[in-house]
């Protein structure tokens, strides 16, 4: 069913310097198997098109992602032109992007 991605996840990010930091979770360990085989670094820089050079940590016990999105704000709050310069929104953004969920998970 394609619906947003926050109807089953959480997320949470903001700015490391010229860095975004975001944190993506769900509830379930069946959510998080699809959340970690859908949201790739690939999937996200779909979903996010701004997103430049992207690493993934896995945080299973948490049953989370964190991405670091390198570079997305420029040097830093203070020179970024980006209408969210700390990144506070990314997560939001996210989230709010429709993704094919199956039902089972919803």
């Amino acid at each position: 069913m394609k619906v947003p991605l926050g109807t089953i996840a959480g997320a949470r990010s903001g700015d490391k310097g010229g860095d975004a930091n975001l944190g993506v979770w769900v509830r379930t360990d069946e959510q998080y198997e699809w959340l970690r085989a859908e949201l790739t670094v690939e999937r996200l820089k779909e979903l996010l098109p701004e997103a430049g050079d992207v690493d993934r940590h896995e945080l299973p016990n948490l049953k989370a992602l964190n991405f670091v999105l390198h570079g997305l704000l420029g040097d830093g709050v203070a020179s970024s032109t980006r209408f969210d310069p700390q990144a506070k929104a990314l997560g939001e953004w996210l989230r709010s992007r429709h993704v094919d969920i199956p039902e089972a998970l919803l």
